[in-house]
């Protein structure tokens, strides 16, 4: 059998603080063992799991891999809402005016994530 991905990891100034971010928009939850102070945090969603790891450089550029989100029982707009009430800032606006396209978004450290459309969104276009 060949490699499986275990973990995306994602390097941060706060483990704990940036893990309740993403448990909260994953619908999730940080892992019992992991408290505030840890130097990891462990969220594991429906088919991914994050692990936040305290570093001490600050993010410096643009990420060269990042998360692109696609809600489940919301339209994209909703979904952009609700994270931006979590704490993530706006970072570009890709939406046309015939319904397609995403959002850029940044998690409370910065890194950069998108926000696609639904499923249904999708397959009424």
């Amino acid at each position: 059998m060949s490699s499986l991905v275990r973990h995306i990891t994602i390097d941060c100034a706060d483990a704990y603080r940036l893990g309740t971010f993403w448990a909260a928009a994953l619908d999730s939850k940080v892992h019992d063992d992991d408290k505030p102070g840890d130097p990891e945090a462990l969220v594991e969603a429906q088919g991914s799991a994050l692990l936040f790891v305290t570093v001490p450089e600050p993010k410096s550029v643009k990420n060269r891999v990042h998360l692109d989100l696609q809600p489940q029982d919301r339209t994209r707009d909703e979904e952009v809402e609700r994270l931006l009430a979590l704490g993530a800032a706006p970072v570009a606006d890709h939406r046309r005016p015939d319904g397609t396209g995403w959002v850029t978004l940044a998690d409370p450290e910065g890194n950069e994530f998108c926000v696609e459309r639904s499923a249904a969104e999708r397959a009424g276009a």
